[in-house]
């Protein structure tokens, strides 16, 4: 009798028709997987294999717009979920009441986001990180059915820590293999990385919660390695390893299994050549190893940015990792095929929807001080104060993570340029959002420049993570005239001269394990941040910034 080994994750609900889902398991066999709704509703999908793994996305099909109905799965006919013993509601699908009219307005979409979430802290890490901020979450719905839930949740990066283990994951390593040999006490293969997501999402709050709230991932560089694909000079070492080669392509192929798909509609799926021929043979490891060995080699081939339309709300997720060209004479964060589905995906029906929200691992507006470094940085990696200094700057570039948007200049620019384009004129939206977490902190940042629309950097990380003092005090820092002040030191020494716009911090920094909400109805916008505070067993959300972002008091610019 087959079981169910991980999920299931809740990911895809349609907005286009309100009536069609898809959800994500694992199951310990082959077996066909089947979702049933209270409301007569379901569907069924055949188990794939990778790598003695058994997996199935399951297309729902035949949901009510604007309805909450509950569902069970079933593997060849067994009932394996709700568990018998999970004290937790029961695992729902909520559809949107999708199209307007007269006195039926269009439905309004609460996006929560975070990064950096560790299911445990690693081995050798003094003192817990705290309140898990998405398990406080999952928490204070469970407990009131009356609460209002997201429609979505958006991971944007460093879901499982590849290269940062917990003490029990390190003994499980320890006992498969000799950690004294290099990659030591990080992940190696394809079924390492499997122990990741069941420590992450096997966590009862957490399996609960994305069995419930749909979700849409990206990843970055945790999910893979510490600075995945930071310059030129780091990947090239990193190739030189013996190890490397297995663990990036079981990084994708785990990605592409456990994240990725659930990111794709049925239409695209069906579509999908890749997905179509893993299911089509009895063991499809072979197929995606392929895929990822060419990804790996050819990032241009491979486009891991996806875009999804809520209504009137358009939602386009920027892959930063592994679209990036990494030649010092022409760095891009994005190659030219990911810059031209970026703007193409944000013009096509430019006056069609009222609210833009980039989502970027990585924030596009940092603060100054460490933008002006980074923009430093690449101009001596690149040469420009000659190869002694090239030499300082690539090591800076690695112990200081100098990686960000500021890091590729021309693409700062690009992006800045693609933003005012979008936010200007009369079919602008009402607002521009950049969605981004990896630096431990959050806050709300405003460009000053000439757009129709409001413009935001919203940047929320830890979900359950933590920083050093000093690197606390560095954030601080950066965002201070002091700050901005050396920052100018760096540009004139770098001979970089001043970004190609500015701007200022109007939230913030916050530092601890919290969570973002973006509110957004028609053309409003309301935000709000709340941090997870307490001990285990009494850790509860605490929101410290709620706030509308679309009234005139708040300007920017």
């Amino acid at each position: 009798m087959a079981g169910l080994r991980l999920g299931p994750l809740l990911r895809y609900v349609d907005w286009d028709t309100g009536g069609s889902a898809t959800i994500w398991v694992e199951a310990d066999r082959p077996c066909t997987a089947e979702v049933r709704c209270a409301d007569g509703s379901g569907g069924s999908a055949r188990t794939f294999q990778i790598t003695g793994h058994h997996y199935a996305l399951i297309p729902v099909t035949g949901l009510t717009p604007g309805t909450t109905t509950a569902y069970e799965v079933r593997l060849d006919g067994v009932l394996v979920w709700p568990a018998a013993d999970g004290g937790f509601p029961p695992s729902t699908i909520t559809t949107p009441a999708v199209g307007g009219g007269p006195g039926r307005p269009a439905p309004g979409l609460r996006v929560t986001f975070g990064s950096c979430r560790q299911a445990a802290p690693p081995a050798g890490r003094r003192g817990p990180h705290g309140a898990d901020a998405l398990d406080t979450l999952a928490a204070r719905l469970a407990s009131d059915p009356e609460a209002v839930r997201p429609d979505v949740l958006l991971l944007l990066g460093d879901q499982v820590y590849a290269d940062q283990l917990s003490r029990e994951t390190r003994q499980w390593l320890a006992a498969r293999r000799d950690l004294r040999e290099a990659p030591g006490a990080q992940v190696a293969d394809y079924e390492e990385y499997t122990r990741l997501y069941y420590e992450s999402w096997l966590d009862p709050e957490i399996r609960w919660l994305l069995s419930t709230v749909p979700s849409l991932h990206m990843f970055d560089d945790h999910d893979v390695i510490d600075d995945w694909n930071t310059s030129a000079a780091w990947l090239a070492e990193m190739r030189a390893t013996p190890w490397w080669q297995e663990r990036v392509l079981s990084g994708l192929m785990s990605y592409w299994v456990h994240q990725h798909l659930g990111n794709l509609s049925p239409a695209e799926l069906e579509a999908d050549e890749l997905y179509g021929a893993v299911r089509a043979t009895p063991d499809g490891t072979d197929t995606l190893r392929a895929f990822a060995a060419t990804a790996d080699a050819d990032p241009g081939s491979v486009r891991w940015s996806y875009r999804r339309d809520f209504g009137r709300y358009r939602l386009l997720m920027v892959d930063t990792r592994a679209a990036r060209v990494l030649a010092e004479d022409g760095r891009a964060m994005l190659d030219p095929a990911e810059q031209l589905w970026l703007r193409e995906n944000a013009l096509t029906g430019h006056g069609g929807y009222d609210h833009l929200l980039i989502g970027s691992s990585l924030p596009w507006l940092m603060p100054p001080l460490i933008h002006d470094a980074e923009v430093w940085n690449a101009a001596l990696c690149r040469g420009e104060r000659g190869p002694r200094w090239a030499r300082i700057g690539e090591d800076l570039r690695r112990r200081s993570d100098l990686e960000h948007w500021a890091a590729f200049p021309p693409s700062f620019a690009a992006l800045s340029d693609l933003i005012e384009e979008v936010g200007t004129g009369p079919r602008a939206p009402a607002t521009v959002c950049v969605l981004s977490g990896d630096v431990h902190h959050a806050y709300v940042a405003e460009p000053r420049i000439p757009s129709t629309a409001r413009v935001f950097q919203l940047t929320c990380s830890p979900v359950h993570n933590s920083i050093h003092t000093a690197v606390k005090w560095g954030f601080r820092l950066g965002w201070s005239r002091l700050g901005r002040w050396l920052g100018r030191g760096f540009s004139r020494h770098g001979r970089t001269g001043r970004p190609p716009l500015s701007w200022r911090r109007t939230g913030g920094p916050w530092f601890g394990n919290q969570l973002m909400t973006l509110a957004l109805a028609g053309r409003g916008a309301r935000l709000r941040l709340d941090q997870a505070r307490g001990g285990s067993g009494r850790a509860r959300l605490v929101t410290v910034l709620d706030r509308e972002l679309t009234g005139a008091e708040q300007g920017g610019r």
